[in-house]
């Protein structure tokens, strides 16, 4: 077989598929992986990482991962990847880079894995071959039949990547720079337009002292010409200028969407429990405060400051001591402002803690609108709001009261540089006996305010720079803030079964001395229907949330399938959690793409799976457009029961390893709780689920359940043994079954 022919089967001998498990989105144990798709495992195994293809984001079974989607898959991994279009002599290049996946034009891949610019080849290897084939030669002419130039280049991350560097003025400076043809551009545009400046005190000149004095009319009609052509010539060059700003700030707009969003999901759960939303989102909105000052009034002083440049010396050349005079008014500005920045900086810290609990009680007020209205808690909110805006109102009066002076100041400053310099240019005319003195000052006269603008801007640019300085620290204080452990992209990636173990572990809250978790120890094997119970505070929830990652800066070893919980990919974790709480959040959408949310890639057909297990297919399809019906923000048209089996649907789509149901069943009406119990051990078949409920009865069909105090483990054990040796859990039955009188634990014995 020729090296065309075995280069071409390659993709005879894999389809283009993407199998998955149904509903699961795993790939399954029989089928072959996708071509593509082991390419970049390979690619990425060859610099230490190991990639899980159940991470990929697919639009369907039958797709070929794109080479977009496929850099993403290793940038969420913690990887450096591109999705790039290479040319043969750049494939030349490419002898010590690892890897390159080459996806070739038939939705196949293959890798590149060396290159001989003596001898005009590149080594391609199937990414299914084994390591200790050789490698196969291919020339130009036949790679060229069977790819078109798109490749994914990969390598490890090295040092801090820029979604990890610290909020600061100097990196929002980076991504500006970022910019820098476009800003390139802007600065050759803003240079010719200070020389068109030029020409209209120049004309005003020449008219004055030569078509006037000698009454040329050739003269002015040259001259007029040359004002018109400068005049449309500026106007296009403004135009062209005005809209490559405006394209420089649409895509520092995005990048700074993309990366505070980034920030934002990165952040542990713990910063959103301890600080308002209303809060955080008045904090966030002040990015766009510093944005707006980059690409408005700093790069408007700047645009300006290069017009001072050019026209500074040719105001030196038309009258030197006036110029001196504009400089010195200049200085005096700049002193002025200077003199005043710390004492406004001081006040403006003031205002910006009114403005923060001010937001801070309209967000709360928003979001828990359900609460005021259903309690009629409108006065004293009213009354709170009144008392925030109050506060925020004296703060800014005082700031500008304080910020009034500096403007006031300056104010007759300048004035003088519009007005006083006519007079004294005026009396320097009349003393000068060459008879050209009146042209220039006219010209003068023209370009002194071009002149005094910048710098009465630059002085006034400082004063912007505290606010901004501000509006930096605030932002910085959400978005600096330290992510969750080892980001959600390092750690290990095992296939989870959901074996759980606790040896020794104990964890308490940073806001409290009182141990939430104390040398908590048991296991239980996967497949375990884990119920856990015990009274308020007793560390329920904790447990949970340790399980998940949410907190991990605990004493003592948590295990899953003998992995420490620590060593984990953060991500990868979660995703093989499924967790209902007592309180579900549903997104604005329908029901079907609620259901689905956790794996986009999936149809109809796996949520109409989800709802059936959980027992929500009956009441949707009694809706008006069943799947299809739209669920409004806070989900009005839905009941608590409605709400939580949605929820509980929601979670069993991505077919999770271990099923966590904290108080999952107190919100369900009776008919409710008695689908959701019909369905539980249905659910629970294959994976582990950890059950928490206060409620004794939902619990006594589970494996084991564990009886907290404390947050202490008391004991573990199936109902009916605990009911004969643990006296927690027996007070706990007998206070939630006193209707049943002494049938209590002879019912229990019967079950």
């Amino acid at each position: 077989m020729s090296i065309g022919q075995r280069l071409g089967s390659l993709t005879q001998r894999y389809q283009p598929t993407f199998p998955t498990d149904a509903g699961s989105g795993r790939q399954t144990n029989g089928d072959v992986i996708h071509p593509r798709v082991q390419a970049v495992m390979v690619a990425a195994r060859f610099h230490g990482i190991e990639l899980d293809p159940g991470e990929l984001v697919s639009t369907g079974a039958q797709d070929i991962p794109s080479a977009a989607s496929l850099s993403e898959w290793a940038q969420s991994a913690g990887m450096w990847a591109r999705a790039v279009r290479l040319h043969w002599r750049q494939l030349m290049h490419c002898v010590d880079t690892g890897p390159v996946v080459l996806l070739l034009t038939d939705g196949s891949a293959t890798l590149m894995v060396g290159a001989d610019a003596d001898r005009h080849v590149v080594f391609l290897r199937d990414p299914h071959a084994l390591a200790s084939e050789i490698a196969l030669a291919v020339d130009e002419l036949r790679l060229e039949r069977v790819w078109s130039g798109e490749a994914v280049l990969l390598r490890a991350q090295r040092g801090q990547t820029e979604t990890d560097a610290p909020f600061t003025l100097s990196w929002l400076s980076g991504l500006v720079l970022q910019e820098k043809p476009s800003l390139r551009d802007i600065g050759f545009a803003s240079l010719t337009l200070s020389f068109l400046t030029i020409f209209p005190p120049l004309l005003v000149m020449t008219v004055v002292d030569k078509v006037l004095t000698h009454h040329s009319y050739s003269t002015l009609v040259l001259l007029a010409t040359i004002l018109a052509i400068a005049t449309v010539y500026e106007a296009v060059l403004g135009y062209a200028r005005r809209l490559i700003v405006m394209v420089v700030g649409a895509r520092l707009d995005a990048k700074l969407n993309l990366h505070v969003f980034n920030r934002l999901l990165r952040l542990p759960l713990d910063y959103f429990e301890r600080h308002p939303a209303g809060e955080t989102m008045h904090k966030i909105a002040q990015v766009y405060k510093v944005r707006e000052f980059l690409t408005g009034k700093l790069l408007t002083t700047f645009l300006d400051m290069m017009t001072l440049t050019v026209l500074l010396p040719f105001l030196f050349y038309l009258n030197s001591t006036l110029a001196f005079v504009v400089l010195a008014c200049s200085a005096l500005i700049v002193l002025v402002v200077l003199a005043y920045l710390r004492p406004l900086q001081r006040v403006f810290a003031k205002v910006i803690v009114a403005e923060s609990e001010k937001a801070a009680a309209l967000g709360e007020t928003i979001f828990g609108i359900k609460t005021v209205k259903s309690l009629a808690l409108e006065p004293q909110r009213r009354m709170l709001w009144d008392t925030r805006v109050a506060e925020a109102g004296k703060a800014r009066l005082a700031f500008g009261k304080l910020a009034n002076w500096p403007q006031t100041i300056v104010n007759p400053i300048e004035r003088f540089m519009s007005i006083g310099i006519v007079l004294v240019g005026a009396y320097l005319a009349m003393t000068d006996k060459s008879g050209y003195a009146v042209g220039a000052l006219f010209a003068f006269m023209m370009l002194s305010m071009r002149v005094a603008q910048p710098l009465a801007g630059l002085a006034r640019l400082i004063e912007n720079y505290e606010e901004v300085g501000a509006a930096i620290s605030e932002a910085a204080s959400v978005l600096n803030r330290p992510l969750e452990y080892g980001t959600l992209s390092r750690g290990l990636r095992p296939q989870l079964s959901g074996a759980i173990a606790f040896d020794d572990v104990s964890f308490t809250y940073g806001s409290t001395k009182i141990p939430a978790l104390e040398r908590v120890t048991f296991a239980v094997p996967a497949g375990t229907m884990l119920g856990i119970v015990g009274r308020s505070g007793s560390g329920k929830s904790t447990l949970t949330r340790l399980l998940q990652g949410i907190n991990r800066d605990y004493s003592g070893f948590l295990k899953i399938d003998g992995n420490d919980v620590r060593e984990i990919n953060l991500r990868h974790l979660r995703q093989s959690f499924g967790v209902v709480l007592q309180e579900n959040f549903l997104f604005r959408g329908s029901i079907c793409e609620n259901i689905i949310a956790g794996r986009p890639g999936l149809t109809l057909n796996d949520a109409v799976r989800a709802a059936r297990l959980a027992g929500a297919e009956e009441f949707i399809e009694r809706m008006p457009n069943g799947y299809e019906t739209l669920i409004e923000e806070g989900s009005p048209n839905l009941s608590g029961g409605q709400r939580q089996r949605l929820a509980i649907a929601r979670a069993l789509i991505t077919d999770p390893r271990i099923l966590i149901l904290d108080e999952a069943m107190s919100a369900l009406d009776p008919e409710s709780e008695a689908v959701l119990n019909a369905n539980l051990l249905r659910i629970a078949h294959g994976r582990t689920m950890i059950v928490v409920s206060h409620r004794l009865s939902s619990l006594i069909d589970c494996d084991q359940i564990l009886v907290l105090e404390n947050g202490k483990a008391v004991d573990i054990a199936p109902h009916r043994l605990l009911l004969e040796r643990c006296g927690i859990y027996r007070q706990l039955w007998t206070q939630q079954n006193r209707h049943l009188g002494n049938q209590g634990p002879r019912h229990a014995k019967a079950s």
